[in-house]
């Protein structure tokens, strides 16, 4: 992409120190090097998004024209986490993240919001394999605690005139982070082997930048046009990087017995962010092609 000559100053939240782990979150650090790229100023906010007087205090000092926000609970190693840690998901999900929208909106400046997709789930009318869901679609799915906190957050925020809600779905990028979709899934020894939506962080963050300058609001389902299974992903771990990765394949109902909560299998439709896009000039990948461009990537950073 061209490099900004614009004045914009953004303001990117979500880089404190978690109890998982230290230092940037994974996506705060993907937007950073966008940014970075984009020759565009930005500073990286370490307040926690509930605490309203420190996010007032910030946004003053900073004198932001964007702001992305990033921060949020999933969980380490997953979701499951929020099962035994309602209130700190609530606390980020549900009241950081309204509290940060407010305070923007107080102070008259855009904020786009990372949020989650996961909070769709196959149904008769939307079967893996179909048509996906839309944003028009009202949200089926809470039955995991992080889907819960993530499904109360949109609806609290979604009204509010300066903010872009992006839902992300099983993220992944040219990486190995602890948070990667890939790294996720070589951890564990079964998986299953579900057709899904997913975002490619390699493909789309320029996509999210491009929309924040745009001041685009509303909702939209931030995820690459078509699905990939695990498998698909497995496999080009093993083409490219890990040529002795080995797995094994089990069923749903298999796998909702060793999980805290069950999970959700969806797809999205991507129409309304691949038309909002091309008015800017920009074209997302096919979810394969992707998924495949993300693992090219990596090899030619030498992961293995």
């Amino acid at each position: 992409m061209t490099v900004s000559s614009s004045n914009e100053v953004f303001l990117v939240f979500g880089a404190h120190i978690d109890e998982e782990k230290s230092g940037n979150g994974w996506v705060s650090g993907l937007i950073q090097e966008e940014l970075s790229k984009t020759g565009d100023r930005y500073q990286v906010s370490s307040v926690r998004i509930e605490d309203r007087e420190a996010v007032l205090r910030e946004l003053d000092r900073v004198k932001p024209t964007r702001v992305i926000n990033t921060a949020g609970k999933r969980g380490f190693p997953n979701a499951d986490w929020c099962e035994d840690h309602k209130d700190a998901a609530i606390r980020s999900n549900v009241i950081g993240a309204a509290n940060l929208v407010d305070c923007c909106f107080i102070r008259n400046v855009h904020i786009t919001h990372f949020a989650s997709a996961c909070i769709y789930d196959e149904d008769e009318s939307h079967p893996l394999d179909g048509p996906g869901f839309t944003e028009e679609e009202p949200p089926n799915y809470a039955a995991s605690f992080y889907s819960y906190s993530k499904l109360v957050s949109e609806q609290a925020i979604k009204s509010y005139p300066n903010v872009l809600i992006l839902r992300l779905r099983n993220p992944l990028a040219a990486d190995l982070h602890p948070m990667n979709f890939i790294t996720k899934l070589i951890r564990y020894e079964k998986i299953v082997n579900v057709p899904n939506s997913g975002t490619i962080m390699t493909n789309m963050t320029p996509a999210a930048v491009l929309l924040s300058r745009h001041r685009e609001t509303g909702i939209f389902n931030f995820t690459n046009p078509g699905t990939f299974t695990h498998n698909e992903v497995m496999e080009l771990t093993k083409k490219f990087i890990r040529p002795s990765l080995s797995w094994t394949n089990f069923s749903l109902e298999e796998q909702r017995k060793v999980l805290k909560a069950p999970r959700t299998n969806a797809k999205l439709d991507a129409s309304k962010l691949e038309k909002t896009l091309a008015k800017y000039g920009y074209t997302i990948l096919g979810a394969q092609d992707a998924l495949e461009e993300a693992f090219v990537i990596m090899k030619a950073k030498g992961y293995k």
